[in-house]
């Protein structure tokens, strides 16, 4: 992969499985330092050997993302080695519990909202000082078609992205006319253990891996993506 992000501090949530992992291999390839959050440490630690494989290098920051002083720690410790984010992809997330609405337990909305949502609001709120610090800083938060479609059972996820995006698309526009690009991307139906948890009978050989899209994580994270305010549509 071509080295377009040479020097550039990159965040990845979520980063030992899945889209995240994949996304943080690439960006790493592509030449970003990589900042990996995730819960696992041996998750995280084999995407680290991952990333030097392909030539990058990464920090491990092993974390829960509902612990949001911890988010304000980890943004005050970017704050101190590097004093600016280049790029920061909101991607962890949770499925909860598929049932109607009415029967979910309140524990799980809680953790939905607060790993889909709020995580993500406390990281924009800590690390918005250094994405100005940037001279092109960019966003991706990772979203779903199940934010428009409201089907039966998948309520707390789908009100979760639904508020994910507008979070965004707020952010972006009182972004508007500065050096901050925010966007988001749909990654549709793809090869993921979150897929495999809302689909059993699928078969996973028909969808695209993660990996697929990775190509589009660096670009929408790169200097040169001057869109904001947009929802990308994956298709392989």
């Amino acid at each position: 992969m071509t080295q377009t992000l040479t020097g550039r501090i990159a965040l990845v949530t979520g980063a030992s499985r899945g889209i995240g992992r994949a996304a943080a291999i690439a960006l790493g390839a592509a030449g970003a330092h990589v900042i990996c959050v995730a819960r696992t440490v041996g998750g995280l630690e084999e995407v680290d050997d991952e990333i030097q494989k392909a030539g990058g290098s990464a920090t491990l920051v092993p974390m829960n993302l509902r612990d949001f002083d911890a988010i304000d720690r980890l943004g005050a410790s970017i704050h101190e080695r590097w004093g600016r984010l280049d790029a920061l992809m909101g991607n962890a997330g949770v499925l909860g519990q598929l049932t109607p609405v009415t029967h979910m337990e309140p524990k799980t909305f809680t953790e939905v909202m607060e790993v889909n949502l709020t995580a993500n609001w406390r990281l924009l709120r800590s690390m918005d000082p250094l994405l100005r610090a940037s001279d092109a800083g960019r966003v991706l938060f990772v979203t779903s078609g199940a934010a428009r479609k409201h089907t039966p059972f998948w309520g707390a996820y789908a009100v979760s992205k639904a508020a994910l995006e507008s979070l965004a698309l707020t952010y972006a526009a009182e972004c508007e006319g500065g050096p901050i690009k925010v966007n988001l991307i749909n990654p549709g139906p793809m090869r993921t253990a979150m897929r495999r948890k809302a689909m059993p009978g699928e078969d996973p050989a028909t969808l695209p891996a993660p990996e697929d899209m990775a190509y589009k994580v660096v670009e929408m994270l790169s200097p040169s993506w001057d869109h904001n305010e947009t929802i990308i549509h994956f298709k392989k």
